[in-house]
């Protein structure tokens, strides 16, 4: 077992970096062996510290793990808040977004196992951030969702929950089958479904409301419908 790169045994470290070398020994400890079969001890000798210590920072197992969880969700969280910014475009937003997920769990550091493979999955207290993350990404998600097609907060909401599990289940299964495809293909071929998805709903054209049908379609809403045909995804208002 290696010291963590960096930081001799008996080095004073400001708290600050201290308590940063502590976790990023923690997290290889806990990603590498899980919460269960990992021991302060180890976590001590990686971190090229004394166990003592480590308890200055923190009071014991489960503490550490938590501090670790809790810095691991606020990444994927402000990735998928990083992600939805960079553009305008809404399509852009949830292609983005769902990359976010493929780039956290290729993350060389693994902390994705923290969030969604931790073996302390059925404790109130992992549980809870987990949860917490989970409905933050989507929340974020449900906005743009929201935005396109004018469904209701809860419909957005509910979408943006299978959106969101989707891109990390699949993300997972591309990270466990030893990245087989590109990333870039794989994290696409999730996009093009759950666009594919987004998109048969009813685009939403709140600034159209009371325009003539041709000046509509102009401005993008679809196309008044033909005789004998169906309108395609034209909202009933002002047409």
């Amino acid at each position: 077992m290696t010291v963590t790169q960096g930081h001799a045994r008996g080095v004073r470290l400001p708290k600050r970096e201290r308590r940063a070398q502590l976790l990023d020994a923690a997290r290889q400890i806990f990603v590498t062996q899980g919460y269960h079969a990992a021991a302060m001890d180890d976590i001590a000798v990686r971190a090229g510290v004394s166990k003592p210590v480590l308890y200055q920072h923190f009071p014991g197992k489960k503490e550490l793990y938590l501090a670790l969880l809790d810095e691991s969700v606020a990444t994927l969280t402000e990735a998928v808040r990083s992600a939805l910014e960079d553009t305008d475009d809404n399509a852009e937003r949830v292609a983005a977004a769902i990359g976010a997920y493929f780039d956290f769990v290729d993350d060389p550091d693994g902390a994705y196992r923290l969030v969604f493979e931790s073996d302390l999955v059925n404790e109130d207290d992992v549980r809870r951030r987990v949860e917490r993350a989970d409905e933050a990404c989507a929340a974020q998600v449900a906005v743009v969702i929201a935005a396109d097609t004018g469904l209701s907060e809860d419909e957005a909401m509910l979408l943006a929950m299978g959106l969101t599990g989707m891109a990390q289940t699949s993300a997972r299964r591309w990270i466990r089958n030893r990245r087989a495809l590109p990333k870039a293909r794989a994290a696409e071929l999730v996009v093009e479904l759950v666009w594919g998805g987004i998109s048969a709903f009813p685009r939403s054209y709140p600034e159209l409301a009371g325009a003539s049908p041709l000046t509509a379609t102009r401005l993008g809403a679809p196309p008044p419908a033909r005789p004998g045909k169906p309108a395609r995804a034209a909202d009933d208002d002002g047409a």
